[in-house]
């Protein structure tokens, strides 16, 4: 998959942020548990469908595997020191989760609706109308995302919980909000940039011109009128 040119401070500012939008908000009273089994309504998921639970800065990911089972690419260190399934599929802490994106390690693990939504509000198959023609039958989607579970490599920009889906269920590892962020960042990195070219160029108009309105008020107000339009 052909790679985004972001330049290497936006990378590493998109991985920092991602610190935050992993952290689970607990739900009001849960003692920081997540919700008891039955807190959803799982009837109207279908095996095969894409959840989708919006989060702190970004929205989180699963293929539903029926029977209030979901598959979910999340960072996780434990992986990567224990082969102990029981400790594994304990519910990921902050902690683990920070963890693993530090040291680029994660597992597609299943888990209840509950502990994947963790109180949040879920969107179902909410991603199909910007793949009309090109969505996999429900079976295939379910079956393809239940032969990736294990330990997996992370990648907030190359492969995270949102490639993991649109693979399963789209054919193709795509993720529309990294993508979106990293235009943000570049459009506020050129910003930055066009704020600094603009007050260079002033001061050295005042330098081989000297002091005069004509110099002195476009240096200062131009640079300004590009930060306020950034």
């Amino acid at each position: 998959m052909k790679k985004n040119p972001v330049p290497q401070a936006a990378s590493l500012l998109l991985e920092k942020l991602l610190l935050l939008a992993h952290l689970r908000p607990l739900p009001a009273g849960s003692g920081g548990e997540p919700p008891a089994p039955g807190y959803y309504d799982t009837s109207c998921f279908k095996r095969g469908d894409l959840l989708e639970v919006p989060r702190t800065l970004f929205v989180h990911f699963g293929i539903y595997l029926g029977e209030n089972r979901v598959a979910h690419l999340m960072p996780d260190i434990l992986p990567a020191v224990t082969a102990d399934r029981r400790q594994i599929q304990r519910v990921v802490t902050n902690k683990r989760l920070i963890l693993g994106v530090v040291t680029k390690t994660a597992s597609i693990r299943v888990d209840t609706v509950e502990d994947f939504a963790y109180g949040g509000s879920v969107l179902v198959n909410h991603m199909d109308r910007l793949f009309q023609g090109r969505v996999l039958g429900s079976e295939e989607a379910a079956r393809r995302a239940e032969k990736l579970v294990g330990a997996t490599a992370y990648s907030l920009l190359w492969n995270n919980c949102e490639h993991f889906v649109t693979y399963c269920r789209y054919g193709a590892p795509i993720s529309f909000q990294t993508d979106k962020f990293c235009e943000t960042l570049k459009m506020i990195i050129r910003d930055q940039r066009s704020v600094l070219a603009s007050v260079l160029v002033g001061l050295a108009s005042i330098v081989c011109l000297g002091l005069a309105p004509s110099t002195t008020l476009p240096t200062i107000l131009v640079p300004f009128f590009l930060w306020m339009a950034g």
